[in-house]
Formats: structure tokens, C-alpha cells, sequence
């Protein structure tokens, strides 16, 4: 792909909004969610919702689920979360040029990044040993949304005009059950070992192999990252009937990531829930 190719067409606007509920049941939030937006210079947090034009920067959105005793879990997951924009410029130079090959490395390098740091503060200190995270990361650029995933949050995608799809692979046991056609959506979640995860940032963890792939999309699709909470509450079918529902237009409706968490929440609530949903729109007149 060359840079004339991705610059060739007006470019799209993204359009997105995120949040996090602790639950009724546990204590404390150890889910954390990031939108950020960059060039080859600088790189700025979003707010929890906007609509913003990718003509000059490019855009990631990520999830992460902490893992560990008293606050650590909280600490991992915003370790996992801040840890993604250190790398960020560099990735913007890697659009500018149409190097879309060079990706895979670098989101190899991040997630590496984000697992040593976590390994080095849980051989250090007894309050954070065995404390790990998840990441589930969306990374928006001309024409591609390249991602990168490790452990069991998850991130989905709903063309315009096609069925909604899981893109990511649960790093579970269950999860490969799930995908050697072993196991159902309903049979999954009432597997005894569900919520027992193989890989993760940290977590005590020598070895990790995220899943990284990339895919492209056009006006009218939509992404959805989210940590296991949103799924112990809501079916698959659930998510993408509640997904296609229009933007809200009246004062005070709910948009598509308040549903998902309301229902949620709703329906389980014994874990803390994410989501954040971003929509692909046209380019502004």
C-alpha cells in the first residue's frame, strides 16, 4: 500500500464513545479504557465521547482488565493502558509512509513493553506480585484498523452490511474450545474453567504471543472493545442488535456503550464492565 494510495480519498471521520462500571458486586474498578489521538509529534487523550476527522492524525482506543490481589488489578490495568502511548508518534511515521508491514513489530513491541514492565513491578514488590492485565487495542488509520489483543477482553466488528464478528481470539482454555467447534456460545459460559486465562501482560506469565491482525472498513462499520463484564451479561446476538441502533438525536437517549453497560450490568454485574464502541462515518462534506 503506498502513501498516495491511503491519502487518495477524503479521509473518514470516527465517531466514539466509552465507559466503565465497577458493578454491585466487587469492590473496587480494575477495568480501565483509553482513546487517544496522534501525529508524528504528539499525542492527545480524548473524552469519553466525540466525533473528530482522521485527515491528519491517526486514532487508538484500547480496554484492559487488571488482574491481582488488593488494588493491584487496578494498578496493571491503567499500567497496560498509559504504557500504549509511549510508542504512538512512531506508529503515525509508519502511516505517513505506507509502511503498514511495519505494524506487526510494533505492536509486538508494545505489547513486549507492557508485559516487562508489569513482570519487573510484580518481582518487586509483594503487593503487586502476580498482577497481569489485559489489552485489547484498536489502532485507526487510512483505510486499516490494526489491532493487537492478548487475554480475554475482546474486540468485535460489525460491517455496514454484514454479520457482526469476533476479530479477536480468547486466551482461554475455553476460548480454544470454542474455536476447534468443541463448545457453543451458551455451553462456553457455564464452562467451570470460563474465566481461567492462559496469557496475559504480566501475570507471571514467561512467554506471551499476542494476537495481532489488521482489517479494513468503510463508512457505516462499527468496532466494539470490551472486557469480559459486557459478555457475562450480554449474548453476541444481544450486542449487535443493541450495535445497529442509530446514534441517539434527542437530549438525554442513550447511546449504544450506555445501553451495553446498562443491560449489562443488568442482566450480570458480578464483574466490573467496559466498552467503548467506535463508529466509522463519512468524510464531512
Amino acid at each position: 500500500m503506498s502513501a498516495a494510495t491511503l491519502h487518495s480519498a477524503p479521509p473518514p471521520r470516527l465517531r466514539w464513545s466509552g465507559l466503565t462500571e465497577r458493578g454491585p458486586v466487587r469492590a473496587n474498578n480494575e477495568d480501565a479504557f483509553l482513546g487517544v489521538t496522534f501525529d508524528g509529534r504528539d499525542v492527545c487523550y480524548l473524552g469519553k465521547t466525540g466525533e473528530a476527522s482522521m485527515a491528519s492524525r491517526d486514532f487508538v482506543f484500547a480496554v484492559s482488565d487488571g488482574m491481582g490481589g488488593a488494588k493491584s488489578g487496578e494498578f496493571a490495568s491503567r499500567i497496560a493502558i498509559d504504557h500504549i502511548t509511549r510508542l504512538l508518534p512512531k506508529g503515525y511515521r509508519l502511516t505517513a509512509q505506507g509502511l503498514s508491514s511495519g505494524f506487526n513489530d510494533l505492536l509486538g513491541e508494545l505489547f513486549d513493553s507492557s508485559h516487562q514492565a508489569l513482570l519487573k513491578l510484580g518481582n518487586a514488590y509483594e503487593e503487586c506480585a502476580g498482577m497481569g492485565a489485559t489489552l485489547s487495542l484498536c489502532w485507526f488509520a487510512p483505510e486499516w484498523m490494526y489491532f493487537g489483543h492478548l487475554g480475554d477482553s475482546r474486540i468485535y466488528h460489525l460491517p455496514k452490511n454484514g454479520d457482526l464478528r469476533q476479530l479477536t481470539h480468547d486466551h482461554s482454555y475455553v476460548g480454544w474450545l470454542r474455536r476447534q467447534g468443541q463448545l457453543n456460545e451458551r455451553q462456553a459460559r457455564t464452562h467451570p474453567r470460563r474465566n481461567v486465562i492462559q496469557q496475559a501482560l504480566g501475570a507471571g506469565h514467561q512467554f506471551i504471543d499476542p494476537h495481532i491482525g489488521a482489517v479494513g472498513y468503510q463508512p457505516g462499520d462499527r468496532f466494539l472493545l470490551c472486557t469480559d463484564g459486557l459478555i457475562d451479561g450480554l449474548w453476541d446476538q444481544h450486542l449487535e442488535e443493541i450495535l445497529r441502533q442509530p446514534a441517539p438525536d434527542q437530549p438525554g437517549d442513550l447511546d449504544a456503550t450506555h445501553q451495553l453497560i446498562a443491560q449489562a450490568v443488568a442482566n450480570s454485574g458480578r464483574d466490573n464492565t467496559t466498552a467503548v464502541v467506535i463508529e466509522v462515518l463519512a468524510p464531512a462534506a
